[in-house]
């Protein structure tokens, strides 16, 4: 009988790497030793890029791979501007590189005094990225959040001026995720108001759940702080607030995957559930967690997750361990390992 791995614990988690892509990941790790590749992770919000790119550096080499996106990069911006040493090495960047519609001094501005309504010129987040990729030569990237303001022309433009700005190889990588898996996501998403951990209700709870008699409701226990964690306010309403995001979202992928000339991995994390039996193992299926209150503590017992897909067929999602998989095979592919 196939063993069954708890992909929550790492150590179970690299053991299943190496038995479901062990030849992969050598080949991987050999290559990222000597060279460097650039990937732009394309997917909706909520989507798991951040996971998953996280996933694939822990498993093949954290020491040469990073992941950022382009919402910390201008955050952390923000904090060298703060500091007169670090503010003028930016702005002497700046003066050399940016190119926009809007003069120097006017994108600063846009940069100083934005909100969340208004968006930064893109020719200003065009030049932000090109300067942490050079910062970071040595190091194999996955990059997330791109400008969300461009028609088709300018949206190829965009990455047409990024792509080759680093002498390595540059690949596309598409996630769909069904919007049925961004809405729970949402919807039971839990956060530690003192250390920030996110879980998941529904999806992936704390090892220690509590249960409020008063309003007969249950709650995680942040495994890190051991406080109560919380619900954002808004998050009850799901994707609703972010319908038209995610729309945009969709499209933008959908002129992504029609670019010419660079290599594109496709990542799905749902399956339909008459297929899954010949193509996953049943502890890679997402499962979803049932309390109950017995009178004296939390009965906890799951079953796997039966949702509909965008298409209106019952699928399950999966952990995101056999997706990494899946973009661990497809890049040795991609980058004729």
């Amino acid at each position: 009988m196939a063993k069954r791995f708890n992909l929550t614990d790492p150590e179970e988690r690299k053991e299943y790497f190496e038995l479901k892509a062990g030849p992969e990941i050598k080949k991987l790790r050999d290559f990222l030793k000597k060279n460097t590749f650039v990937a732009y992770l394309l997917g909706k919000k909520n989507s798991g890029k951040g996971t998953y790119a996280k996933m694939f550096a822990e498993i093949v080499l954290p020491e040469k791979i990073e992941h950022f996106s382009v919402g910390d990069m201008v955050r952390a911006v923000d904090l060298e501007m703060r500091d007169e040493r670090t503010r003028e090495k930016l702005f002497s960047y700046l003066s050399r590189n940016y190119r926009g519609r809007l003069n120097l001094k006017e994108a600063i501005f846009a940069l100083e005094h934005r909100n969340t309504s208004s968006l930064l010129p893109t020719e200003l987040i065009l030049a932000l990225i090109k300067r942490e990729m050079e910062k970071r030569e040595k190091k194999t990237l996955f990059i997330d959040g791109f400008p969300r303001d461009l028609d088709q022309i300018n949206f190829s433009l965009f990455f047409r001026d990024l792509i080759g700005h680093r002498d390595d190889p540059d690949v596309f990588i598409l996630i769909d995720v069904p919007e049925k898996v961004i809405d729970e996501r949402i919807k039971w998403r839990r956060i530690c108001p003192k250390c920030q951990n996110s879980r998941n209700l529904k999806l992936l709870p704390t090892p220690e759940v509590g249960y409020d008699k008063e309003k007969n409701e249950f709650y995680l226990i942040c495994e890190n702080c051991k406080v109560r964690m919380e619900r954002k306010e808004g998050d009850e309403l799901g994707i609703e607030p972010i319908r038209e995001r995610l729309k945009l979202d969709q499209k933008l992928m959908e002129i992504a995957s029609s670019f010419y000339g660079i290599p594109k991995i496709f990542l799905k994390n749902s399956i339909p559930v008459e297929k899954a039996k010949e193509l996953v193992d049943d502890y890679e299926i997402t499962p979803e967690y049932i309390f109950q209150w017995d009178g004296e503590k939390v009965i906890k017992t799951e079953r796997p997750w039966i949702f509909e897909d965008d298409q209106g067929i019952a699928s399950y999602s999966l952990l995101p361990p056999p997706v990494v998989v899946s973009l661990i095979k497809q890049l040795v592919e991609v980058l004729g390992l």
